[in-house]
Protein backbone atom coordinates (compact mmCIF):
# COMPACT_ATOMS: atom_id res chain seq x y z
CA UNK A 1 0.00 0.00 0.00
CA UNK A 2 1.53 3.71 -1.02
CA UNK A 3 2.57 5.23 2.00
CA UNK A 4 0.24 8.18 1.29
CA UNK A 5 -2.75 6.28 1.64
CA UNK A 6 -2.16 5.18 5.58
CA UNK A 7 -0.54 9.19 6.42
CA UNK A 8 -2.32 10.59 9.20
CA UNK A 9 -0.84 14.22 9.21
CA UNK A 10 -3.21 15.31 12.48
CA UNK A 11 -3.04 12.52 14.01
CA UNK A 12 0.56 11.88 13.82
CA UNK A 13 1.30 15.44 14.53
CA UNK A 14 -1.22 15.08 17.66
CA UNK A 15 0.75 12.16 18.86
CA UNK A 16 4.42 13.66 18.55
CA UNK A 17 2.79 16.79 20.95
CA UNK A 18 2.03 13.84 23.35
CA UNK A 19 4.90 12.27 23.21
CA UNK A 20 6.38 15.40 23.51
CA UNK A 21 4.92 16.19 26.81
CA UNK A 22 4.67 13.08 28.60
CA UNK A 23 8.73 12.34 28.10
CA UNK A 24 9.65 16.30 28.63
CA UNK A 25 7.89 15.51 32.01
CA UNK A 26 10.38 12.90 32.56
CA UNK A 27 13.03 14.41 31.63
CA UNK A 28 11.91 17.02 34.28
CA UNK A 29 11.73 15.04 37.07
CA UNK A 30 15.37 12.61 35.54
CA UNK A 31 17.09 16.04 35.98
CA UNK A 32 16.47 17.98 38.80
CA UNK A 33 18.71 21.12 39.79
CA UNK A 34 20.01 20.38 43.50
CA UNK A 35 20.88 23.54 45.51
CA UNK A 36 24.74 22.26 45.16
CA UNK A 37 28.11 23.11 43.72
CA UNK A 38 27.08 21.10 40.09
CA UNK A 39 23.85 22.79 40.01
CA UNK A 40 25.58 24.12 36.70
CA UNK A 41 26.16 21.34 35.25
CA UNK A 42 22.64 20.13 35.35
CA UNK A 43 21.46 23.42 34.22
CA UNK A 44 24.16 22.42 31.13
CA UNK A 45 22.16 19.10 31.06
CA UNK A 46 18.80 20.46 30.81
CA UNK A 47 19.07 23.28 27.97
CA UNK A 48 20.62 20.62 25.79
CA UNK A 49 17.83 17.87 26.11
CA UNK A 50 14.48 20.03 27.44
CA UNK A 51 14.92 22.52 23.80
CA UNK A 52 12.71 20.70 22.06
CA UNK A 53 12.91 19.02 18.45
CA UNK A 54 10.85 16.50 16.89
CA UNK A 55 11.71 13.79 19.84
CA UNK A 56 11.24 11.07 16.96
CA UNK A 57 13.46 8.48 18.54
CA UNK A 58 10.89 9.09 21.83
CA UNK A 59 7.94 8.56 19.55
CA UNK A 60 9.56 5.59 18.19
CA UNK A 61 10.25 4.44 21.80
CA UNK A 62 6.46 5.00 22.92
CA UNK A 63 4.98 3.73 19.61
CA UNK A 64 6.25 0.09 19.36
CA UNK A 65 5.69 -0.13 23.20
CA UNK A 66 2.28 0.52 22.74
CA UNK A 67 2.36 -2.02 20.25
CA UNK A 68 3.02 -4.58 23.23
CA UNK A 69 1.13 -2.92 25.38
CA UNK A 70 3.81 -1.59 27.43
CA UNK A 71 3.11 0.50 30.90
CA UNK A 72 3.34 4.04 29.46
CA UNK A 73 5.42 5.51 32.18
CA UNK A 74 7.89 2.63 31.42
CA UNK A 75 8.57 3.72 28.33
CA UNK A 76 8.44 7.08 28.49
CA UNK A 77 11.62 6.54 30.94
CA UNK A 78 13.09 4.41 27.72
CA UNK A 79 12.22 7.30 25.48
CA UNK A 80 13.66 9.91 27.78
CA UNK A 81 17.02 8.10 28.11
CA UNK A 82 17.26 8.20 24.46
CA UNK A 83 16.92 11.42 24.16
CA UNK A 84 19.51 12.07 27.04
CA UNK A 85 21.49 9.84 24.57
CA UNK A 86 20.81 11.68 21.55
CA UNK A 87 21.55 15.17 23.16
CA UNK A 88 24.75 14.25 24.59
CA UNK A 89 25.58 13.33 20.39
CA UNK A 90 24.35 16.94 19.86
CA UNK A 91 26.25 18.90 22.30
CA UNK A 92 29.17 17.40 21.44
CA UNK A 93 28.72 17.91 18.11
CA UNK A 94 28.01 20.94 17.87
CA UNK A 95 31.70 21.71 19.91
CA UNK A 96 34.53 23.29 17.65
CA UNK A 97 36.52 20.38 17.58
CA UNK A 98 33.72 18.20 15.95
CA UNK A 99 31.23 20.13 13.58
CA UNK A 100 31.76 23.73 14.87
CA UNK A 101 27.94 24.77 15.10
CA UNK A 102 26.95 28.00 17.22
CA UNK A 103 22.94 27.17 16.18
CA UNK A 104 21.32 24.13 17.85
CA UNK A 105 17.10 23.85 17.32
CA UNK A 106 17.55 27.84 16.71
CA UNK A 107 19.13 28.31 20.01
CA UNK A 108 22.59 28.87 20.99
CA UNK A 109 24.40 25.78 20.96
CA UNK A 110 25.62 24.50 24.45
CA UNK A 111 28.95 25.40 24.71
CA UNK A 112 27.48 29.02 23.12
CA UNK A 113 25.38 29.20 26.16
CA UNK A 114 27.13 27.88 28.44
CA UNK A 115 31.09 27.33 27.49
CA UNK A 116 33.02 24.04 26.23
CA UNK A 117 34.27 22.96 29.14
CA UNK A 118 30.82 22.95 30.45
CA UNK A 119 29.36 21.56 26.89
CA UNK A 120 31.86 18.13 27.56
CA UNK A 121 30.61 17.65 30.74
CA UNK A 122 26.79 17.93 30.47
CA UNK A 123 27.39 15.71 27.20
CA UNK A 124 29.39 13.23 29.12
CA UNK A 125 26.68 13.37 32.67
CA UNK A 126 23.76 12.79 29.54
CA UNK A 127 25.25 9.72 28.25
CA UNK A 128 26.14 8.18 32.11
CA UNK A 129 22.34 9.17 33.20
CA UNK A 130 21.11 7.40 30.21
CA UNK A 131 22.35 4.10 31.19
CA UNK A 132 21.92 4.75 34.74
CA UNK A 133 17.80 5.53 34.04
CA UNK A 134 18.20 2.00 31.83
CA UNK A 135 19.30 0.19 35.16
CA UNK A 136 17.26 1.42 37.49
CA UNK A 137 13.89 -0.84 38.64
CA UNK A 138 11.35 1.41 37.39
CA UNK A 139 11.96 1.21 34.00
CA UNK A 140 10.96 -2.28 33.50
CA UNK A 141 10.29 -5.28 36.60
CA UNK A 142 12.51 -7.69 34.70
CA UNK A 143 16.22 -7.35 34.85
CA UNK A 144 16.80 -9.12 31.86
CA UNK A 145 14.71 -6.64 29.80
CA UNK A 146 17.19 -3.77 31.51
CA UNK A 147 20.14 -5.35 30.98
CA UNK A 148 18.94 -6.39 27.44
CA UNK A 149 18.27 -2.18 27.11
CA UNK A 150 21.37 -1.16 28.14
CA UNK A 151 23.66 -3.69 26.71
CA UNK A 152 21.72 -2.40 22.66
CA UNK A 153 21.69 1.23 23.78
CA UNK A 154 25.55 0.70 24.34
CA UNK A 155 25.85 -0.90 20.96
CA UNK A 156 23.84 0.96 18.85
CA UNK A 157 25.85 4.54 20.42
CA UNK A 158 29.20 3.22 20.73
CA UNK A 159 31.84 2.01 18.60
CA UNK A 160 29.85 0.07 16.51
CA UNK A 161 27.09 2.35 16.37
CA UNK A 162 26.91 6.28 16.54
CA UNK A 163 30.42 7.19 17.98
CA UNK A 164 31.95 5.21 15.57
CA UNK A 165 30.37 6.62 12.28
CA UNK A 166 31.22 10.11 13.72
CA UNK A 167 34.37 9.22 13.67
CA UNK A 168 34.24 7.81 10.24
CA UNK A 169 32.88 11.21 9.18
CA UNK A 170 35.16 13.48 10.15
CA UNK A 171 37.93 10.87 8.16
CA UNK A 172 35.71 11.33 5.37
CA UNK A 173 35.46 14.88 4.93
CA UNK A 174 37.01 15.78 1.76
CA UNK A 175 37.68 12.55 0.53
CA UNK A 176 35.16 10.83 -2.26
CA UNK A 177 33.50 7.78 -0.69
CA UNK A 178 31.71 4.87 -2.57
CA UNK A 179 27.67 4.83 -2.30
CA UNK A 180 28.16 1.36 -0.03
CA UNK A 181 30.83 3.14 2.54
CA UNK A 182 28.60 6.20 2.68
CA UNK A 183 25.68 4.34 3.59
CA UNK A 184 27.45 2.11 6.20
CA UNK A 185 28.51 5.35 8.16
CA UNK A 186 25.00 6.94 8.10
CA UNK A 187 23.80 3.54 9.33
CA UNK A 188 26.21 3.66 11.82
CA UNK A 189 26.15 7.54 12.75
CA UNK A 190 22.80 8.21 12.89
CA UNK A 191 20.43 4.87 11.93
CA UNK A 192 21.36 2.75 14.74
CA UNK A 193 20.34 5.04 17.48
CA UNK A 194 17.14 4.99 15.44
CA UNK A 195 17.31 1.19 14.99
CA UNK A 196 17.44 0.77 18.51
CA UNK A 197 14.50 3.48 19.41
CA UNK A 198 12.15 1.28 17.94
CA UNK A 199 13.36 -1.76 18.70
CA UNK A 200 13.49 -0.74 22.15
CA UNK A 201 9.89 -0.64 22.38
CA UNK A 202 9.95 -4.47 21.63
CA UNK A 203 12.19 -5.57 24.60
CA UNK A 204 10.23 -4.19 27.18
CA UNK A 205 7.34 -5.52 25.48
CA UNK A 206 9.34 -9.12 25.62
CA UNK A 207 7.83 -9.30 21.91
CA UNK A 208 8.86 -12.68 19.74
CA UNK A 209 11.77 -12.63 17.90
CA UNK A 210 9.79 -12.69 14.73
CA UNK A 211 7.99 -9.58 15.72
CA UNK A 212 10.92 -8.14 16.53
CA UNK A 213 12.87 -8.97 13.58
CA UNK A 214 10.30 -6.85 11.93
CA UNK A 215 10.41 -4.04 14.04
CA UNK A 216 14.30 -3.97 13.77
CA UNK A 217 13.81 -3.73 10.06
CA UNK A 218 11.45 -1.17 10.30
CA UNK A 219 13.87 1.06 12.23
CA UNK A 220 16.99 0.26 9.78
CA UNK A 221 15.36 1.22 6.72
CA UNK A 222 13.78 3.97 8.88
CA UNK A 223 17.12 5.31 9.84
CA UNK A 224 18.50 5.85 6.43
CA UNK A 225 15.42 7.22 4.85
CA UNK A 226 15.98 9.95 7.26
CA UNK A 227 19.87 10.88 7.55
CA UNK A 228 19.48 10.43 3.23
CA UNK A 229 16.54 13.13 3.81
CA UNK A 230 18.31 14.98 6.48
CA UNK A 231 21.23 15.44 3.63
CA UNK A 232 18.68 16.70 1.14
CA UNK A 233 17.62 19.40 3.73
CA UNK A 234 20.92 20.58 4.22
CA UNK A 235 21.16 21.97 0.93
CA UNK A 236 17.29 23.06 0.53
CA UNK A 237 16.11 24.18 3.93
CA UNK A 238 17.11 27.81 5.29
CA UNK A 239 19.07 27.86 8.38
CA UNK A 240 15.76 29.24 10.05
CA UNK A 241 13.66 26.17 8.64
CA UNK A 242 16.16 23.77 10.02
CA UNK A 243 17.35 25.47 13.68
CA UNK A 244 21.15 25.06 12.65
CA UNK A 245 23.27 26.23 10.02
CA UNK A 246 22.63 25.04 6.62
CA UNK A 247 24.65 24.09 3.87
CA UNK A 248 27.65 23.28 5.90
CA UNK A 249 27.51 19.16 4.55
CA UNK A 250 28.88 20.88 1.13
CA UNK A 251 31.34 23.79 2.65
CA UNK A 252 33.13 21.20 4.96
CA UNK A 253 33.48 18.55 2.32
CA UNK A 254 31.48 15.75 3.78
CA UNK A 255 30.45 12.66 2.45
CA UNK A 256 26.43 12.23 1.72
CA UNK A 257 24.13 10.20 -0.80
CA UNK A 258 23.75 13.87 -2.28
CA UNK A 259 27.09 14.40 -3.09
CA UNK A 260 27.19 10.79 -5.30
CA UNK A 261 23.28 10.97 -6.42
CA UNK A 262 22.15 14.54 -6.50
CA UNK A 263 19.39 16.02 -5.26
CA UNK A 264 16.44 14.47 -6.84
CA UNK A 265 17.82 11.23 -6.67
CA UNK A 266 18.94 11.09 -3.10
CA UNK A 267 15.23 12.24 -2.39
CA UNK A 268 13.90 9.41 -4.62
CA UNK A 269 16.65 6.90 -2.47
CA UNK A 270 14.88 8.15 0.84
CA UNK A 271 11.67 7.73 -0.31
CA UNK A 272 12.24 4.26 -1.01
CA UNK A 273 13.43 3.48 2.03
CA UNK A 274 10.48 5.20 3.84
CA UNK A 275 8.12 2.45 1.69
CA UNK A 276 10.31 -0.20 2.97
CA UNK A 277 10.17 0.95 6.22
CA UNK A 278 6.66 0.47 6.34
CA UNK A 279 6.47 -2.74 4.34
CA UNK A 280 7.63 -4.36 7.51
CA UNK A 281 4.87 -3.39 9.85
CA UNK A 282 2.18 -5.34 7.62
CA UNK A 283 1.81 -7.98 10.12
CA UNK A 284 1.23 -5.17 12.52
CA UNK A 285 -2.18 -4.00 11.05
CA UNK A 286 -3.54 -0.81 11.67
CA UNK A 287 -2.24 -0.39 15.66
CA UNK A 288 1.01 0.48 13.37
CA UNK A 289 -0.61 3.43 11.51
CA UNK A 290 1.31 6.30 13.04
CA UNK A 291 4.74 4.49 12.75
CA UNK A 292 3.73 4.27 8.88
CA UNK A 293 2.76 7.66 8.58
CA UNK A 294 6.35 8.61 10.72
CA UNK A 295 7.74 6.98 7.85
CA UNK A 296 5.74 9.53 5.14
CA UNK A 297 6.74 12.49 7.53
CA UNK A 298 10.43 11.64 7.47
CA UNK A 299 11.03 11.80 3.94
CA UNK A 300 8.30 14.85 3.92
CA UNK A 301 9.78 17.35 6.81
CA UNK A 302 11.09 20.85 6.35
CA UNK A 303 13.72 20.30 9.16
Amino acid sequence: MALDLVYKPDALAAALAETSRLVEAQLDALLPVPETAEARLIEAMRYGVLNGGKRMRAFLVMQTAQLFSVNQTCAARVAASVEMLHAYSLIHDDLPAMDDDDLRRGQPSCHKKFDEATAILAGDALQTRAFEVLAEADTHADAEARCELITALATASGMRGMVGGQMIDMQAEGKTLSGPEITRLQALKTGRLIQFSAEAGAILGRAPQAQRHFIAAYGRELGGAFQIYDDVLDETASAEELGKTAGKDLAQGKATMVSILGLDRARAQAERLAEQAAGHLDSFGEKADLLRSLALFTVTRKS
